[in-house]
This record gives C-alpha cells, sequence and structure tokens, in this order.
C-alpha cells in the first residue's frame, strides 16, 4: 500500500501545476493529539497567500471525493518557505552552495546543529563546509536538513 504522502501527492499535483506553482512536499505527522496533513508548494518569485487558497480549495474538494486518508485532520497549504526543509535528493541538488543546517538527533563534537555551505548530497549523507572545515553527516544522525537563514 503507497504512503499517504505519495498518494496526496499524485492527487494534489495537477491542481498546484495548473496554479503556476511546484508541489515542494507533503507532510503527514500527528502533533499535539491531531493529525496534519501540509502541502508545501513554491514558485519563482515567492508564494502568496492567494497561491495558497487556490491551491487549497481544488485539493480539499479532490480529498473530499477520494477520502485517500481514513479519520480526521487538519489540512493546510503553505509556501515551502526561505528556511525550507530538504528531503529529498532533487532538494539537495538545488540548493548545493546554499547554507543549510543539519540537526542531529545526538550531539556530535558537543552540538546537535550545524551551519555550513552544502556541498554535497550522496545516498542520504550530507556534507556541509562548516566554519570548522569540511563535515559528513550520516544518513542515520540526520534528523533534519533546511536552508539556513541569517537574521
Amino acid at each position: 500500500m503507497a504512503k499517504v504522502t505519495e498518494v496526496v501527492s499524485e492527487l494534489a499535483l495537477p491542481f498546484v501545476e495548473a496554479q503556476g506553482c511546484t508541489l515542494w512536499d507533503v507532510e503527514y505527522v500527528k502533533e499535539a493529539g491531531v493529525w496534519y496533513l501540509r502541502l508545501y508548494i513554491d514558485k519563482p518569485g515567492g508564494v502568496s497567500i492567494d497561491d495558497c487558497e487556490a491551491v487549497s480549495r481544488p485539493v480539499s474538494d479532490a480529498l473530499d471525493v477520494h477520502d485517500p486518508i481514513e479519520g480526521s485532520y487538519t489540512f493546510e497549504v503553505s509556501s515551502a518557505g526561505a528556511d525550507r526543509v530538504l528531503r529529498k535528493s532533487e532538494h539537495f541538488a538545488a540548493y548545493l552552495g546554499s547554507e543549510a543546517e543539519v540537526r542531529l538527533y545526538r550531539p556530535q563534537a558537543g552540538r546537535k546543529s550545524w551551519v555550513g555551505v552544502l556541498k554535497e548530497y550522496r545516498e542520504g549523507n550530507v556534507t556541509l563546509e562548516t566554519a570548522e572545515g569540511e563535515k559528513t553527516f550520516e544518513k542515520q544522525d540526520v534528523a533534519q536538513t533546511r536552508l539556513y537563514v541569517r537574521v
């Protein structure tokens, strides 16, 4: 059986593309006892609230018709954001040379968070050029990788 996120991705993709957007990611998670289905969209020049609404309405209707998820959930559509999470190999490929933050399950050298320039992504392993030099984090140690935005 296909994962919920894969089924929803296939269902949502035509509606997202019809609005001139790309489907960045689909997330189905439980937070504080509530299930959330989130679509993250992107487009050149950025995503507006109107884009989110224009995608949300037809996808919500399609979800009601096809009913791919048992039980109740909250459905949200939002921008992938400037600090977007990198999950897929194409995400990493698009942002090689950009600043990224790797968050680890367990500390390495006393830290659970590392920031540097994204140098490589291979078989789930992430390599950053950090202030301390080049560092590769193995797939099983990485909790999350996202673009880093300096404030």
